[in-house]
């Protein structure tokens, strides 16, 4: 048959249902909404992630088969985002690249499918990852096309219409948050004191320096030829802890969601390079940690808030394990509530969940953070020396992703 022609002319070296090894995870820091990194595209942020995890990985590009790269909102960019992201970080041109949009779930999404092409034995080595540069995005002029006549036209602005908005409910994903924060009776007070606890732990993480395991500084050429380098995420040290109650809700006038229980707006870029065991003992590369499993899950869209913990529950069945058998859990903070329902549903301790901060104190830029919470699993696996994490997050449109890895 073409199928089993297609499994014998595969490479010797690629196994069929072969294990999948993480062999390099870095990401940019997060700059904030129009902060450090709001002049640098999202494909050349990138480009600075695939470099480190090249470095970090000690592979070259030959040795790239493929790249999958997140991005939500492309409207601006150019062509091809992740095409432009892998030749400007001086990949050879033969690598075929794809930009997938999965909305939140863009970069995990893509570590998915590039596993599940290695496993297929279509590819040895994949690149995987996201990018979102959300200061960049532009404001669109619908009606411009077809000419405007007479009057005053709206402009629309992409990053919310294309990003954060539920076109299903037509309503802001802020408000499918009160939704939740309602009906799981979660006060003001609970997601305020979640929010702190993430930028207590985001700025612990920073002074003690176990972040910057992550982190592929950024470097910005100015005016002059003077360079800066950003190599800090921005927002854990622009918050005050004690004014975090003081803020108005953002959504609803007796809301209990705020700018600051809620994950803010972010440029960065994430990159991890994916490899089948194959390969590994082929090349001598020394694997961070193996993928283990993956899953998702859909339901009605404005319920996306609850959708992580039946993907999480689909995952650890078919791995039989359960939610104790997890030392560490990256638990997207789209909005506190988010993180505060899934433990809720599957009894997670606070204690192992986002321990470097989450989302509402680093950031989430939309299309990088499905891969940027792998990323930071795996440095928070390694640094607190535990073996089994869990990285796992809310989707627009009623999806989430999770996955599931074990440190080598």
């Amino acid at each position: 048959s073409k199928a089993t022609v297609s499994v014998l002319n595969c490479p010797s070296t690629r196994t069929i249902m072969s294990r999948v090894a993480i062999v390099a995870a870095k990401r940019t820091p997060m700059g904030s909404f129009m902060g450090s990194l709001s002049s640098v595209k999202a494909p050349a942020l990138t480009s600075t992630a695939i470099q480190a995890a090249l470095q970090q990985s000690k592979l070259t590009g030959e040795n790239i088969d493929e790249a999958l790269m997140g991005n939500v909102v492309s409207a601006g960019i150019g062509q091809a985002p992740t095409r432009q992201a892998v030749l400007g970080a001086g990949l050879p041109t033969s690598i075929p690249c794809t930009t997938v949009n999965k909305v939140c779930g863009s970069g995990m999404k893509c570590l998915m499918m590039g596993s599940d092409s290695i496993k297929a034995g279509a590819n040895d080595v994949v690149l995987v990852g996201g990018m979102e540069n959300m200061s960049k995005i532009p404001y669109l002029l619908p009606d411009a096309r077809s000419g405007h006549r007479m009057g005053d036209r709206k402009a629309v602005d992409a990053m919310v219409h294309d990003g954060l908005w539920d076109p299903y409910d037509n309503m802001h994903m802020g408000n499918c948050g009160e939704i939740c924060a309602e009906e799981y009776g979660f006060t003001r007070e609970e997601q305020d004191e979640f929010s702190r606890q993430s930028y207590a732990y985001a700025v612990a993480a920073q002074q003690s320096g176990e972040i910057n395991w992550e982190i592929a500084p950024v470097e910005i050429k100015g005016r002059g030829g003077k360079v800066t380098t950003v190599d800090t995420d921005e927002g854990p040290s622009k918050i005050n802890p004690d004014k975090i109650g003081a803020l108005k809700p953002a959504f609803k006038k007796d809301g209990t969601v705020t700018a600051a229980n809620a994950s803010s707006i972010n440029d960065g870029a994430s990159a991890l390079i994916i490899a089948s065991e194959a390969k590994v003992n082929e090349l001598g590369l020394e694997p961070i940690a193996w993928v283990s499993g993956y899953a998702q899950h859909a339901q009605v869209p404005k319920y996306f808030t609850t959708a992580p913990a039946p993907a999480v529950k689909k995952m650890l069945d078919r791995a039989g394990l359960k939610a104790d058998d997890i030392d560490l859990w990256e638990i997207n903070e789209a909005f506190a509530l988010v993180t505060m329902a899934c433990m809720r549903d599957l009894d997670i301790p606070r204690e192992k969940v986002n321990v470097f901060g989450g989302a509402c104190a680093i950031g989430h830029p939309i299309g990088s953070s499905g891969s940027r919470i792998i990323v930071t699993l795996l440095n928070a696996l390694r640094a607190k020396e535990k073996q089994r994490g869990v990285a796992t997050l809310c989707i627009g449109g009623g999806e989430a992703t999770a996955v599931l890895v074990e440190m080598a």
